[in-house]
């Protein structure tokens, strides 16, 4: 898996926030955050679960015990797959959108002057 700069930019940030609705938003310290309009799935140590931004979501027990947790790793395969480590044992993998119909980008990183990292449909990154 291919991680380039994203990893420099994530890692070591601690969540301050996760927020559901229309879109997964895990607000880091810094002024980062990640937006995920993609279906994602958070892996732990028990258990996988599966959410589905699109049909609304409410962050349920595991997004939430994210917060005050650190990013220990983060990876983007050539595909456009969004893997994020947490200090917990926790992983967000978010896959990159390939077809019609879905959202316009299946994940954003951005910064306090605007997006930094964009996965566009097909599977392609954005920097």
């Amino acid at each position: 898996m291919a991680s380039g700069p994203i990893e420099s930019v994530l890692c070591g940030q601690r969540v301050e926030a996760v927020d559901g609705g229309y879109r997964l938003r895990v607000e880091l310290t810094e002024g980062l955050a990640v937006t995920v309009h993609n279906d994602f799935r958070l892996s732990g140590p028990r258990a996988v679960q599966h959410y589905y931004p699109g049909l609304t979501m409410a962050p349920a027990a595991g997004l939430t015990g994210l917060v005050g947790t650190v990013v220990t790793a983060v990876r983007v395969s050539l595909a456009g797959t969004l893997e994020l480590d947490f200090d917990n044992g926790r992983t967000i993998a978010v896959p990159p959108e390939l077809g019609p119909g879905g959202p316009a980008e299946a994940w954003r990183v951005s910064g306090p002057a605007g997006p930094l990292f964009t996965s566009v449909p097909g599977g392609y990154l954005s920097v």
